[in-house]
């Protein structure tokens, strides 16, 4: 489904942020990134959606050459191709309602259609309850499923989640991880960069260990060990 290919990133001759990094990922997968700070779990995720471009390499999604691809063509792989972040990136003068619509307004869909998508993921994640209120009154596990909602209106193929549960407290914390895999029960591939040992141990995944931006490990199921 998605292959990675001899991926390199180089920021300067003294920073080279990936080293020939190789992989592939199939249809289903729930795959774990592990490393320490900067070995290079960010930036392989930001490659994936092309949020930044790599010094030499091939990425394919369902055998199309991503690399190759106009920007006008970005915005439907982006789709197809979800994120979330540790820090949210939801407009937080905005309420919940209009920040999961704004991926269904951007593809031109009728009022209706928007609202019946909206309510159908939000009772899913159950925040229906939540849709009136404004973002930035939320708390951090609270926002983490704005940002799933808004990627899932959008019939994702993929999730890359970068740290998605860095800054929640434990119990968020488990929320979001069993989302993720009920996401993933339902044939969305996720691919989940985190730092945490107690992730990793808890889901005995497929797991990719990078570091100095070399992968040195793939093993299924992983364990958490860093150089």
């Amino acid at each position: 489904m998605l292959v990675v290919k001899n991926i390199t990133k180089i920021y300067s001759p003294n920073i080279i942020a990936l080293d020939n990094i190789s992989f592939e990922i199939n249809a289903g997968e729930f795959v774990l990134l592990i490393g320490r700070s900067g070995a290079g779990k960010t930036t392989i995720l930001k490659i994936l959606r092309r949020e930044e471009e790599p010094t030499r390499g091939q990425i394919y999604f369902k055998n199309r050459n991503l690399l190759e691809l106009s920007r006008r063509r970005l915005g439907e792989i982006r789709r197809k191709i979800a994120a979330i972040h540790q820090g949210f990136k939801l407009l937080n003068k905005k309420t919940v309602y209009e920040n999961i619509a704004l991926p269904l307004e951007i593809l031109n869909k009728s009022a209706k259609d928007i609202k019946n998508e909206v309510y159908q993921v939000a009772e899913k994640l159950k925040i229906k309850a939540k849709l009136n209120q404004l973002v930035e009154t939320l708390s951090g596990g609270e926002k983490q499923k704005v940002c799933l909602a808004r990627c899932l209106v959008a019939k994702p193929e993929i999730i890359l989640a970068d740290e998605p549960t860095g800054n929640l407290d434990p119990i968020a914390t488990y929320e979001i991880i069993n989302i993720l895999k009920e996401i993933n029960k339902e044939g969305i591939s996720i691919i989940l960069a985190t730092h945490s040992r107690e992730i990793v141990e808890s889901l005995k995944t497929r797991t990719l260990t990078l570091n100095d931006g070399r992968l040195i490990r793939d093993e299924n199921p992983g364990k958490y060990t860093l150089v």
